[in-house]
């Protein structure tokens, strides 16, 4: 891949924007999330995922002088190609955690919100810029943003497309963890560490689960999760864990993935 660069750490996967200086988010890279959401999905090895813009900017939006160029038609096709890039990072069926230093602004905070977990450097800036230019959040900043921060909130800050500071990030629940900008990288990496050795298809059905339950009923993500605690009996990772709680206590069970 060109513009990222996908790594693996004894289970930990860092993927890493390559793009300088900013990160900027050009169309190129839109195939290139869906090739590496596929890679990492097909990947046993890998346990969890860290998103990573490196140590000074996590990505500061759209590239703008690309998008200026683009006609009515031709967003009518390419906004599907946008949504389709950020779906798939969103459903690695593996814990994915965002590392964000410096700025993630427009596409950049969209795609912090498509991991389970964001940590931020304490002098990261956040926000939702793209009514300044005349459009609206076109890779999940309406609905994502709204599912974490409630709709006031998000209203508040789509509508104005004013930047916020990490801390008012945490304290919005826009980012969960703050950390100094030097150590942020590596804090996402150690939480994202406990999963190796995991029980990934109990992983994979927990974040299915919990995501679909955000779009239906109660009644609806209630069968979903009894479908799945059902269908987890089926496996080995059950079998094994259980044995290995009567025998010798919680959280000693080598699980395979099985």
């Amino acid at each position: 891949m060109e513009f990222f660069e996908l790594t693996n750490d004894a289970g930990v996967a860092t993927l890493k924007l390559n793009r300088p200086p900013v990160n900027a988010l050009n169309f190129a890279m839109q195939a290139e999330m869906v090739e590496a959401a596929e890679i990492i999905t097909r990947d046993a090895s890998i346990a969890s995922v860290v998103l990573y813009g490196g140590e000074k900017a996590f990505a500061a939006g759209a590239d703008i002088k690309e998008m200026e160029q683009v006609s009515h038609a031709e967003m009518a096709v390419s906004s599907h190609n946008l949504h389709s890039a950020f779906t798939a990072i969103a459903q690695i069926p593996k814990p994915v955690i965002a590392a964000i230093t410096g700025y993630a602004l427009g596409g950049g905070c969209e795609l912090a919100m498509c991991a389970d977990l964001r940590f931020s450097a304490d002098n990261a800036k956040l926000g939702q810029p793209e009514i300044l230019l005349g459009i609206i959040p076109g890779a999940g900043g309406t609905q994502r943003l709204t599912r974490l921060v409630g709709p006031s909130v998000a209203k508040d800050l789509v509508l104005t497309g004013r930047m916020i500071s990490a801390s008012e990030a945490l304290e919005i629940g826009l980012v969960d963890r703050i950390f100094p900008a030097e150590s942020v990288y590596a804090e996402a990496v150690a939480w994202a560490r406990q999963f190796v050795g995991g029980p990934s298809l109990a992983l994979a059905a927990a974040k299915r689960v919990i995501d679909a339950g955000q779009d239906g009923t109660l009644n609806e993500g209630l069968e979903a999760e009894r479908q799945a605690f059902a269908d987890l009996f089926a496996t080995e990772d059950r079998a094994n864990g259980m044995a290995s709680f009567i025998a010798h206590g919680p959280g000693k069970a080598e699980f395979t993935g099985r």
